[in-house]
């Protein structure tokens, strides 16, 4: 595993990313500046775990006295199989990507639809109240978001997907707590306020296939995947004079800042570590 954590000094609080690939991670980063900032005695490492290894991965770590781990690809839902609690949000999430280890308990909590959220309320003042709002695909990336967006109390969600059957499957995930539209790719016919591209499209540099009637002047465009260039979607979205555009980097940053205060119970300031890594 890469960057084993120096067990040496017991004094130090141990956490980690454990994913694969992991070695183009941000968050050791992100972590290493929120415990910097909060003046908290931690170290954070990446962990490259074999395919097939990550629940002997997670023993080993709890053995040897590493406090919790974040949860990248591919390894979310298996981090959700094991743990042995879930917060209401993992659990309708069915993934989880924050592991934390206390008491025995392997405890495991969702923190990437806050990150949204948080992304969208706090740096870009998106109200969501009373908003419509468009969600396009229907895989895990999208599960993991809906309970938070839900929280947030919009006019109406709906679930775009080129499988229809795919956004029914998922709507009945979320029925008790919200009552959501499912629609085909070009079927959609209205615009919407906010609309999240939760597909993986934009990492070939694609497009999900639908209309631009979707697009007003007042539409927020939220790509879940982030760049060093302006995405596909946004591109799309600007062409179409949208009237913000915004790529999932703010998100990476609010999502680890919960998972920091889940650990040390101190929720550390975003926007000086998000700036830094936009300037990268």
């Amino acid at each position: 595993m890469a960057g084993l954590i120096d067990m040496s000094n017991t004094n130090v609080a141990k956490y980690g990313v454990v994913g694969n690939p992991i070695s183009h991670s941000k968050s050791p980063a992100i972590h290493q500046a929120f415990a910097l900032q909060t003046q908290q005695d931690m170290c954070y490492k990446p962990f490259l775990v074999s395919v097939d290894g990550f629940e002997q991965a997670i023993a080993d770590f709890i053995s040897s006295g590493v406090s919790g781990v974040n949860v990248t690809v591919p390894f979310k839902e298996k981090a959700w199989a094991i743990a042995t609690k879930l917060s209401k949000c993992a659990e309708l999430a069915g993934a989880v990507n924050t592991l934390s280890f206390k008491d025995g308990d392997i405890f495991g909590d969702n923190t990437d639809g806050l990150g949204l959220v948080n992304d969208l309320k706090n740096n870009y003042g998106f109200d969501f109240e009373g908003k419509t709002v468009l969600v396009l695909g229907a895989g895990g990336a999208v599960r993991g978001v809906l309970g938070p967006i839900i929280q947030e109390n919009p006019a109406s969600i709906t679930i775009a997907n080129r499988t229809l059957s795919k956004a029914e499957q998922l709507k009945q995930v979320f029925a008790k707590d919200y009552s959501i539209s499912t629609s085909g790719f070009s079927d959609l016919d209205t615009r919407f306020d906010l609309i999240i591209n939760g597909t993986s499209a934009s990492l070939n540099n694609e497009l999900p296939p639908i209309p631009e009637v979707v697009v007003g002047s007042h539409s927020v465009l939220y790509d879940m995947m982030y760049s060093n260039q302006t995405t596909t979607f946004n591109q799309w979205g600007q062409a179409l004079n949208a009237g913000n555009t915004i790529d999932g980097l703010g998100m990476l940053v609010e999502q680890a800042a919960e998972a920091f205060y889940i650990w040390r119970a101190i929720r550390p300031a975003t926007h000086e570590v998000f700036a830094k890594l936009r300037s990268q």
